[in-house]
């Protein structure tokens, strides 16, 4: 057989092989679009283990907290698994799995904000208390309204999660954590880096874990885009202000973008996003360097990892941003979800204050025997 007639053949069969693939596509689209579901799900979950070591910069609370998320997951993940599957008659499928670690998520990143300032049991009696509350949000955001703009979880996450803690922190009132150390090293601040550089990374699976198949590429680009114009914000906003750059408010603020941009993740196009991106940056630097000292001074309590402000104003400015495309649905949804996370993080707080203080804050001593494992202070 001579070259131009192995050509012909070989093309011929690559055309009925295409045509072939194209129908067995259509086939297993299903199972396919579940798979891919399958993976971004892995990335969220990844993701929550990773919100931990974005929080291990305290050189005497690195194991209490790796503690506190493993504890939180395994407690929060199944009960609402039981409350959507037993309760309201969901299937146990991917979306189900997704939907329950984005609540577990939310836990943890609330807990950012009481960390030391509680027992360490007392975290699976928040994980209890906050999971109604969560599911009621939920319900309220997307089932009792409609038309809210939320696609990667401005309000339902981040808002959420910063004003649910903040809640509990006005009821806790633990001005003892004040006086606790929180030395870091470069090595514990390393952790941050390394956590904040992973998280950057793998954000878009987390905006596109329900978004419809057609649009992962474009949610990956806008996420993207605002990551990287919180970045850059973050950057030259501090070294304006400070001419060197404190390692924890950048690995923190630099994540803004991608808090901000989920009201809007599926609305916009990548040089808004990135827009979205730079106020957010600049935002989030702002809260950390003015409003953090102002608010816990004029509050009388402690948000000990910032939360505040990298989810909670950051997400309320993401909820408003999407009001020319969803109109003012966004602000009764962002209203609420303030109002919702606040009163049962408030009660939340309230019972876990009746079970006791930590015998220390802020300290691995407080769960773990210390004895041959520290040699310093």
């Amino acid at each position: 057989m001579n070259r131009r007639k192995l050509l012909g053949v070989s093309s011929a069969f690559l055309i009925v092989l295409l045509g072939a693939g194209r129908t067995l596509a259509q086939e297993v689209s299903p199972l396919a679009e579940e798979l891919f579901r399958y993976h971004r799900g892995q990335d969220v979950f990844f993701m929550l283990m990773l919100v931990a070591f974005l929080m291990l910069f305290i050189k005497r609370y690195q194991w209490g907290i790796a503690l506190m998320t493993i504890l939180v997951l395994s407690a929060s993940f199944p009960l609402y698994f039981a409350v959507r599957t037993m309760y309201f008659g969901h299937s146990g499928d991917i979306v189900t799995i997704i939907l329950g670690v984005v609540a577990a998520i939310t836990l943890v990143i609330a807990c950012g904000m009481f960390l030391g300032q509680i027992k360490t049991w007392h975290f699976l009696v928040v994980s209890v208390l906050f999971v109604p509350a969560y599911a009621f949000n939920e319900w309220f955001l997307f089932t009792y309204l409609k038309g809210v703009a939320d696609a990667g979880g401005s309000m339902l996450v981040h808002a959420f999660a910063a004003y649910f803690g903040f809640g509990v922190i006005l009821a806790l009132r633990n001005k003892e954590v004040q006086e606790a150390p929180m030395k870091a090293t470069v090595h514990s601040v390393s952790f941050v880096w390394l956590a904040s550089m992973l998280l950057w990374m793998l954000w878009p699976s987390f905006t596109s874990a329900l978004v419809a198949p057609d649009k992962v590429v474009s949610v990956m680009l806008v996420t993207y885009m605002a990551l990287m114009g919180s970045t850059l914000s973050t950057y030259v906003l501090l070294s304006a202000v400070q001419k060197k750059i404190d390692p924890l408010i950048f690995t923190y603020a630099i994540l803004a973008g991608g808090v901000t941009i989920g009201s809007t993740i599926d609305l916009v196009g990548p040089w808004v996003a990135f827009a979205i991106g730079i106020l957010a940056g600049v935002v989030s630097t702002l809260c950390f360097l003015y409003l953090h000292p102002a608010l816990g001074k004029a509050t009388g309590v402690f948000d000990v990892m910032g939360v505040h402000n990298l989810h909670g104003i950051p997400g309320i400015l993401g909820a408003l941003l999407a009001i020319p495309f969803a109109g003012t649905v966004q602000i009764t949804a962002a209203a609420g979800t303030f109002i919702i996370a606040l009163i049962t993080g408030w009660v939340t707080g309230v019972i876990v204050k009746a079970l006791g203080k930590p015998v220390c804050n802020l300290d691995d001593e407080e769960c773990f025997p210390m004895t041959g494992f520290r040699t310093s202070a």
